[in-house]
């Protein structure tokens, strides 16, 4: 049973229907201590990152139980960068502190002419081998919107560059967060999904 997380940053209905076509079982919690009974955990989001302050301490300490039970645990676009130490898009807001580092706002140089907030199709390079992105081919197309990243790091699974290069895909353990949507990539996305399930236990 996968926990898809809802704190108000987006419309839930196209990740539950993707999830739905690899074969999940979902349900959204309403308190902290629904997330008890998940084998996995989704963090989706769209939007600013002060909107994950509407996870307080019962879920921070909820979720961060469920990692160290060596459950798995997914972050979609703000979810992603929710995993993270912290974003300068919220001075002094937390993040869950699972991968190392802080998140920044993409500024490429004016010369590239490239807009902010990064929005369409852009590639994967694939930087190491992880699970999350099992039989995923390299360069493969998958569907941003945004204007946060997270760094380069060594949980860096995939980068993709939009005039600075950035971490797209990411994982530590069965801690894995993706900066596209995979709910919007087509069969690729898919792919996403089904290789996360392969981690939930």
């Amino acid at each position: 049973m996968i926990a898809l997380i809802d704190y108000k940053a987006g419309n839930l209905t196209s990740v539950r229907k993707a999830l739905a076509a690899v074969g999940a079982e979902v349900y959204t919690p309403e308190r902290a201590d629904d997330l008890t009974r998940a084998r996995g955990i989704i963090v989706p989001g769209v939007g600013h990152f002060a909107a994950t302050a509407a996870l307080d301490d019962a879920w921070l300490q909820q979720i961060h139980r469920h990692v160290a039970d060596g459950k798995a645990l997914l972050g979609i676009c703000l979810g992603m960068q929710f995993l993270y130490e912290s974003s300068e898009e919220a001075p002094g807001l937390r993040g869950l502190g699972l991968l190392d580092g802080a998140c920044f706002r993409l500024r490429p140089p004016a010369a590239a002419g490239l807009k902010v907030p990064h929005v369409g199709w852009n590639d994967l390079d694939l930087v190491r081998p992880e699970t999350i992105a099992s039989q995923i081919p390299n360069h493969s197309q998958v569907y941003f919107t945004h204007s946060y990243v997270a760094p380069v790091t060594a949980d860096t699974v995939a980068a993709t560059g939009h005039g600075q290069t950035f971490a797209s895909v990411a994982q530590r353990g069965r801690v894995a967060g993706v900066q596209f949507h995979p709910e919007k990539s087509g069969d690729v996305g898919l792919q996403f999904l089904r290789n996360f399930l392969a981690t939930v236990h």
